[in-house]
């Protein structure tokens, strides 16, 4: 035992020694140009996980092995590389990395480096955009940037989403507009796995460039190229399960009769005797007997299990090849993703497929040749299933128990329309190409011509099949047809378009003295858009399954077509100065003429013109600033405009259609007609946006800290109105230049990057306001719940003012009512005015109707966490609304039609001739009452206006990267596992069971996505 102690013994010590004689200490500091230390660099030996941070004198020490090379890296700093000889001790000096101000960012027409940036230009990188693993482009940028905002239409397949930048500027179209890799395109039709970068150009000085179409903003969408040296095939594949965040929940079989019973006797004044009017009391205690021994004839139905699934499932391939040399260079990819709803029958399919090809001909001439196709399918039931699963009472079956279709309520049943009734199905084609020639004369000088045709084609199909359903008692008895359902019918469509952009630009860019900067550039571009479209139909078809137009019913066969087209041509030239890096000028001018105003109105000029100054770069002031490390100062001006009003609303068109006229031998015949419904306006133009912007960019502590912040004005001219034209001259009211809208708001982005060690974070967030007021409108546009007139808000609320409920009959008979049929347990409202200005003991909506507040959000936000640790990366998002006024809608609240269910919510909080005072007194919701809902309760009113503002955790992605020794064994280059999920919870104040960014019949899902990358 003793020797075999002494020869371990001995065994350590040689060990020992032998990692001493192996290893070498270090010492040393790091420090920055002005001689301060740099506190957390991250002192590594290469290859291995041995490392050290820099304390908080910006001192290390470290043991490494002989000839071993340090990395010395931090964020903001280049990172540099020592190989270690016989020196014990280092004085390291970090530089600066301005690696983020000389980022190039995408403007109209070309690029620039941020730092010479002017303009007001909010930019995302392709890689943040494909973590969100949306299913469309515009939900990925959700969040992302300040002043803009993206509004979900919900999570169905196929859905889209409404994009504003800095809010509304007109009346009418306030998309922006989208360019791919330079021509005209659509969010929307993009993968976010092909996406280098997005820009956003907010203000006039960056989007003027674009002219009449610019009103809105600009996206600036780039796709991904090959590099010189690359050669890599990617796999990327995802898959998902979706949830809904929320579904509102119902009362059950019991209440909804006793609430019936409780609507009925409200509305027959409450005569003592009457409260079982609709249901009796011992049919609603013996329903439930009555249910289990025959579920037919008593059902108690819950249509959400018929009619919504649980979960639904989400895939997405994707495969792209890289190569690139010093003479071409290719980049091809294609992917394909298909997601199902929540309900049967009803997916949205896509194949994506894009090729960017760059070729080097020689040092004058080199080319671009891209192309993409895109092809969309959606299959649909005749329904979407979603607010019948929310309204439908309990009482109605959809089906027998021996699994025939029931006629449910009188034939209406949404179950046998969504399985049974038929389909409405389309699928969409585009291709997109686009070739471009650049020549390079002289050195700075080149010259680009560009040629950018675009096909679709379109495939629409909807049929109708007869669903009959037969007694309950006799299956063979007929007893009719699902209304909707009621005859089969064909509907086919056919859609073509083309359009093509031409581009010809000089771009030419010198540099003189010492620091002198100039770029100049001059374009011409024109377009034309052309679709035309055809329908063909056939209604009381024999056969029901053979959906094809050849078998239509002859006495019955319809058919229509149309066609459109417009275009533009337009001239632009742009100016950038730079003096030092410290004095930074602008100018944009564009003219357009476009085809759809007449020809003395259709052309428009759009300048604009900004400044910068780089307040760090003078010398008097440069490395004084202590934490300061960078910062401009900016300013901007400009027009822009709106030509999108309908294609040549100056013309008289002519509208066609058949009447039954008596001809001359006094029989009826159909014969075509013509007449012109709208009078023309000759002189319709542009509408017309001013916009005046000022900002700054800092970077604090060596660019660790970033912050942006812009206010802005934009004043719209000449939107168009329907304006009154008098009755006798027989026209409908025609649209003219005539209203005004003043927006103003601001834009906030902050942003933190540092890294400790291995441990690498970032936390961005972002945060904008904006509110647009009307100005003169020459009259006042109703929209529903809403109003646009001069001096409110676009789109405000309008309606009554309430004051609680009436709790009393004294109350209700010393209070103005709106009619005689108003009760106790009604909404009171205030009179405000009457015909003489004051008061007048009655509420009417000529006089008590007053603005409400605006129903757009305010103070929108969003933001990212980011953070990695050696091989594991994680990825939060979120976004939200601040502020925003919610109008609840009576489909949420209350049943709109005397079957239709109660929301659970309300059950036990609204008033009711049950409770007691005290009860009454705390109610949230009037009295059940038809007459109710009708005549008083659910005119639009500030009662039924709830705080809508949220916070949503967008999105959460962990992702491993598998370490490289083991990718390689298997002949790999790089492997990285992820799950994530997205739209996991939301902070809000909706009612129970409700999304605040979903719909009656929409939903938002909660996704769980499980993903692999690999490159090869």
């Amino acid at each position: 035992m003793r020797k075999r102690k002494f020869i371990l013994g001995i065994l350590c010590v040689l060990m020992s020694s032998f990692t001493v004689f192996a290893q070498q200490k270090l010492t040393g500091t790091v420090i920055d140009a002005n001689s301060e230390p740099i506190i957390g660099v991250s002192v590594i030996e290469k290859g291995t996980t041995n490392g050290v941070a820099t304390d908080v004198d910006g001192k290390f020490s470290i043991s490494v092995s002989k000839g071993a090379v340090l990395q010395i890296s931090y964020i903001g700093y280049m990172t540099q590389e020592i190989t270690v000889g016989e020196r014990s001790h280092w004085d390291v000096v970090l530089e600066e990395d301005t690696k983020a101000l000389d980022e190039v960012v995408v403007i109209g027409y070309g690029t620039i480096k941020k730092v010479d940036l002017t303009g007001a230009v909010a930019s995302v990188g392709g890689k943040q955009l494909a973590e969100a693993r949306a299913t469309t482009l515009s939900q990925a940028l959700q969040g992302t940037m300040p002043g803009v905002l993206v509004t979900r239409s919900g999570s169905t397949p196929g859905a889209t989403a409404t994009v504003r930048i800095r809010g509304i500027t007109t009346i009418g179209n306030s998309e922006p507009l989208v360019l791919v890799d330079g021509t005209e395109g659509s969010l929307h039709h993009v993968d976010p796995e092909d996406v280098e970068s997005i820009s956003v150009l907010k203000d006039a000085a960056s989007a003027s460039i674009y002219g009449a179409r610019a009103a809105a903003g600009v996206i600036l969408i780039t796709t991904k190229r090959a590099k010189d040296g690359q050669l890599s095939i990617d796999y990327s594949g995802t898959l998902g399960v979706m949830k809904a965040t929320a579904f509102p929940g119902v009362v059950d079989y019991k209440r909804y009769m006793e609430m019936n019973n409780e609507v009925a006797w409200n509305d027959g004044e409450n005569v003592p005797g009457n409260e079982y009017f609709v249901y009796g009391k011992d049919y609603i205690e013996s329903y439930a007997e009555n249910n289990r021994l025959d579920p037919d004839r008593y059902p108690i139905t819950d249509w959400k299990s018929y009619l919504i699934n649980n979960s639904a499932p989400r895939q997405k391939h994707g495969l792209s090849v890289t190569y690139g040399n010093k003479v071409i260079k290719t980049k091809a990819s294609i992917s394909y993703e298909k997601t199902d709803a929540l309900y049967n029958r009803r997916s949205y399919a896509t194949i994506n497929a894009r090729f960017n090809n760059s070729v080097t001909i020689n040092k004058y001439l080199s080319a671009t040749v891209d192309g993409s196709y895109r092809q969309a399918v959606s299959e649909a039931p005749l329904v979407n299933p979603m607010e019948a699963a929310y309204v439908y009472g309990p009482l109605w079956t959809p089906a027998y128990s021996d699994g025939r279709i029931s006629g449910g309520r009188n034939g209406t049943n949404t179950y046998a329309r969504l399985n049974y009734g038929g389909f409405s199905n389309e699928e969409v084609n585009y291709v997109n190409a686009r070739i471009a020639l650049n020549f390079t004369p002289v050195k700075g000088l080149t010259v680009t011509g560009v040629w950018a045709p675009r096909v679709g084609y379109g495939i629409t199909k909807t049929f109708v099949k007869q669903v009959p359903y037969y007694d309950l008692d006799d299956p063979t008895l007929f007893a009719g047809y699902i209304n909707g359902c009621v005859e089969n019918s064909l509907t086919e469509g056919r859609n073509h378009l083309f359009s093509t952009t031409k581009q010809l630009l000089a771009n030419y860019a010198v540099t003189f003295g010492k620091a002198h900067e100039l770029s100049l550039l001059a374009g011409y571009e024109d377009y034309h858009y052309f679709i035309e479209n055809l329908t063909a139909s056939s209604n009381v078809m024999e056969l029901v399954n053979f959906p094809y137009l050849d078998r239509g019913n002859k006495n019955y066969l319809a058919n229509s077509g149309s066609a459109n087209e417009n275009a533009y041509r337009s001239y632009f030239g742009r100016i950038n100065y730079s003096y030092g890096d410290r004095y930074l000028f602008q100018a944009n001018i564009r003219t357009d003429q476009s085809s759809r105003f007449h020809r003395d109105y259709r052309t428009g000029y759009f300048p604009s013109v900004s400044v910068g100054w780089v307040v760090t770069e003078e010398p008097f002031l440069k490395n004084k600033l202590g934490p300061l490390s960078f910062l401009k100062l900016r300013g901007s001006w400009g027009n822009l405009g709106n030509e999108r009003v309908g294609n040549y609303p100056y013309q008289a068109i002519m509208a066609f259609s058949t009447a039954l006229m008596v001809n001359g031998s006094n029989a009826v015949q159909s014969v075509t007609t013509a007449g012109q419904q709208t009078l023309n306006v000759e002189d319709i133009t542009w509408e017309r946006t001013e916009a005046l912007d000022v900002g700054v960019d800092a970077y604090f502590l060596k660019n660790r800290l970033s912050l942006t912040f812009d206010y802005y004005k934009k004043t719209t001219h000449d939107m168009l109105l329907s304006l009154e034209v008098p009755d006798f001259m027989g026209y409908n009211n025609p649209q003219q230049n005539a209203g005004v809208m003043n927006t103003k708001g601001w834009d906030l982005q902050v942003e933190w990057k540092d890294k400790i060690g291995d441990f690498r974070y970032s936390i961005s967030a972002n945060l904008s306001d904006y509110r647009s007021v009307m100005g003169n409108l020459e009259g006042t546009v109703f929209d529903g719940n809403t109003i646009i007139k001069e001096g409110s808000e676009y789109a405000e609320y309008y309606g009554y003012v309430s004051d609680g409920l009436f709790l009393t009959q004294a109350d209700l008979d010393a209070s103005a009512k709106l009619s005689s049929a108003v009760r106790v347990g009604d909404i009171k409202f205030t009179d405000i005015s009457g015909p003489d200005g004051v008061p007048d003991g009655i509420i009417s909506p000529d006089y008590d109707r007053v603005l409400l507040g605006g129903s757009l959000p305010r103070y929108t936000y969003g933001g990212a966490i980011n953070a990695g640790y050696k091989d594991f990366d994680l990825s939060i998002t979120f976004n939200g609304v601040g502020k925003q006024k919610r109008l609840l809608s009576v489909n949420q609240v209350y049943q709109t039609a005397q079957w239709y269910t109660f929301p659970d919510f309300i059950d036990g909080n609204y008033f009711s001739h049950y409770n007691t005072d005290e009860q009454n007194a705390k109610a949230t919701y009037p009295r059940l009452s038809q007459v109710g809902y009708n005549g008083n309760n659910y005119k639009m009113s500030d009662y039924w206006l709830i705080d809508g503002s949220y916070f949503r955790l967008k999105n959460i992605v962990l992702g491993y990267t598998l370490p490289k020794a083991i990718v390689r064994k298997v002949q790999l280059s790089n492997v990285r596992v992820w799950a994530g999920i997205t739209d996991l919870f939301s902070i809000d104040n909706q009612p129970k069971g409700w999304d605040p960014e979903a719909g009656l019949s929409a939903y938002i899902a909660k996704t769980f996505n499980f993903g692999i990358q690999v490159k090869f």
